[in-house]
């Protein structure tokens, strides 16, 4: 009998192997409320100038010897889209998909991976101050009432915002443990006596049974799914099984789930692989709808990255660590269609460091924006609590 592998999680969490593909740890939460939270953190740097084109800005094709193509897709007189989200295109018509431009963290000029997610998973204006657990964590421990399920399995790397507190279940798609019947017994009769390890080892066996007592029926959701149109370019991977797995577990009691896409930095050779990290994120982002089907109405997506890139294409067709870039999002509980935020421009002068994309939003901004939306958290406690310190400014109208 195949059995998903489980442990327990700690609280000390913090990033590992910042910028690799090849990671991709999933944390889900039950909450009381009947929206979802879906949270995407893009590791390694996502070129928001890239993904979101500002085709508008006189500039921009200045910047860009080889990167400023003419192959995007329209999405307003000022903006393109990076034809790599071509499958994301009709979601932008329907209004379930957005950006927000020019956004950053509290985070500038040491331009590091690990700072800069942690400082995005922590949700702090910076690393030496506040709590030491993520956002969405904190967020979990301002809900009264909140219930989760104990951890039931725990990837190869963990998830700082959703680290804390509040208990979490845990699960990644490389783990398995295989138990016969006989070495169930065994492991009973060596915990019988020893009242932590028998209680650990009966739970975790008890949510693993559950596991697998739905697994026909999440098999039979999915394939449903994958009858929709907008499915039919869909690829395989690793990262399809984490979309499929959390649209199933958001379709019973889980109302949070995040996870992580590898692969953004893009030094060398930006066009390929930009391709490659965009389609899987189509695909994730697509298999999360079709999985859902209803409830993707009651659900929001933000995609974040740590920071941005430069404004200048670097001598070998790439870009290097910036500060304001894009953030993506998804549901149909947002009003997409539109790219939010306030254009600084790409000019002389313009320019932060004059080198990057001038920030002019906080990120946590947004998120705390979606988060008051959906879950109907006080401001007070957003600005004080989830995110110490935030001013959350104007409401960018990310809710519909």
């Amino acid at each position: 009998m195949e059995r998903r592998h489980f442990l327990k999680s700690g609280l000390m969490l913090g990033c590992s192997a910042a910028a690799s593909p090849l990671l991709t740890p999933v944390a889900f939460a039950q909450g009381p409320w009947d929206n979802r939270l879906v949270v995407i953190i893009l590791r390694g740097a996502m070129d928001g100038l890239d993904v979101i084109r500002p085709r508008g800005d006189a500039d921009y094709a200045s910047h860009r010897a080889t990167l400023a193509t003419d192959d995007s897709l329209d999405l307003t007189d000022f903006y393109g889209l990076h034809p790599a989200l071509a499958p994301l295109h009709p979601l932008w018509q329907k209004g379930e998909f957005g950006a927000m431009h020019a956004v950053s963290t509290p985070y500038r000029d040491k331009r590091s991976h690990f700072d800069g997610q942690d400082i995005l998973e922590a949700g702090l204006n910076d690393l030496q101050s506040g709590p030491q657990d993520g956002w969405l964590n904190r967020m979990l421990q301002a809900v009264p009432g909140l219930t989760a399920q104990t951890a039931y399995a725990i990837g190869a790397e963990q998830m700082l915002v959703m680290t804390g507190d509040a208990p979490v279940s845990r699960w990644s798609p490389e783990a398995r443990l295989r138990l016969s019947d006989h070495a169930r017994r065994l492991l009973e009769v060596v915990h019988h006596d020893d009242p932590l390890f028998r209680a650990a080892s009966a739970n975790a066996l008890d949510i693993t049974d559950g596991l697998l007592m739905t697994a026909d029926e999440d098999a039979a959701t999915m394939e449903a799914a994958m009858m929709d149109p907008m499915m039919a370019d869909v690829g395989q991977g690793q990262h399809v099984s984490v979309a499929e797995f959390t649209a199933t577990r958001l379709l019973r009691e889980t109302r949070i789930a995040s996870f992580s896409i590898g692969g953004w930095d893009s030094h060398q050779n930006q066009a390929p692989q930009l391709n490659r990290v965009l389609r899987q994120l189509s695909d994730t982002i697509l298999t999360l709808r079709a999985g859902l089907g209803d409830v993707w109405d009651r659900t929001a997506v933000l995609c974040m990255t740590e920071f941005g890139r430069t404004v200048r294409e670097n001598g070998t067709k790439g870009t290097d660590h910036g500060t304001g870039g894009a953030m993506l999002y998804a549901g149909g509980a947002l009003k997409g269609g539109r790219v939010l935020g306030q254009w600084p421009g790409l000019g002389a002068g313009d320019l932060y460091a004059d080198r990057d994309l001038m920030p002019t939003a906080d990120v946590r901004g947004a998120a705390g924006w979606a988060m008051q939306g959906l879950f109907g958290l006080n401001q007070s406690v957003i600005e004080g609590t989830i995110f110490p310190g935030l001013d959350m400014g104007g409401d960018p109208g990310i809710l519909l």
